[in-house]
């Protein structure tokens, strides 16, 4: 299995990604069957889930390249998962905006839907629930209702973004106290030519 599959910011990123691809499919492009002959006006709308679609791929991308990069660059890995932090923020806006756009409810904080949505989540990206190859046995699935769909998104984007800033400081503490590749590189020279 590929490494980058045992990190939970990976898997969140991959729900994320799945289930904004449905959610702009059933909310966003819903009544745009045929794009060619889209008005002015339904355009945006395209434009919007196509924003939504990439800001979550890029997401999810830039953590894949990230952890690639980790072997040789920490200041790469930081700089990508900080691309990655980013394009989740944006996807967060966008949920903010389309429930606000149409007189929907952001749940608060402290709203017991927002603790099951944490809960689901948490066991939805748990190890356990990976099959041999490192896909989700039990696959991230919308409600069918756009206000309770947009909030889990929502609250998916918030913990994404949190769990990417913990793995971004680790690997900024991690630079601090090992240096970088090329730092041990020429440590280990140094330590081979005995001086």
């Amino acid at each position: 299995m590929n490494k980058v599959k045992y990190l939970r910011t990976y898997r969140y990123s991959e729900m994320v990604h799945d289930l904004t691809v449905e959610f702009c499919q059933q909310y966003v492009l819903s009544d745009l069957s045929n794009l060619r002959s889209l008005s002015a006006e339904r355009k945006p709308d395209f434009r919007t889930a196509d924003q939504m679609n990439q800001a979550a791929r890029s997401g999810k991308q830039n953590i894949v390249e990230g952890v690639n990069k980790s072997t040789t660059s920490n200041q790469g890995v930081i700089k990508l998962l900080g691309v990655a932090r980013a394009s989740i923020e944006e996807l967060l806006t966008d949920y903010e905006d389309f429930l606000h756009q149409r007189g929907f409810q952001i749940y608060p904080k402290t709203d017991k839907r927002i603790t099951e949505f944490r809960k689901l989540a948490y066991k939805l990206s748990s190890l356990s629930n990976l099959n041999d190859l490192g896909e989700f046995e039990e696959k991230p699935r919308l409600f069918g209702e756009p206000e309770k769909d947009a909030n889990l998104l929502l609250t998916l984007c918030h913990l994404l973004s949190y769990l990417l800033d913990k793995q971004i400081k680790a690997t900024e503490d991690k630079f601090i106290q090992e240096g970088g590749y090329s730092e041990r590189l020429a440590r280990k020279r140094r330590e081979f030519r005995g001086y």
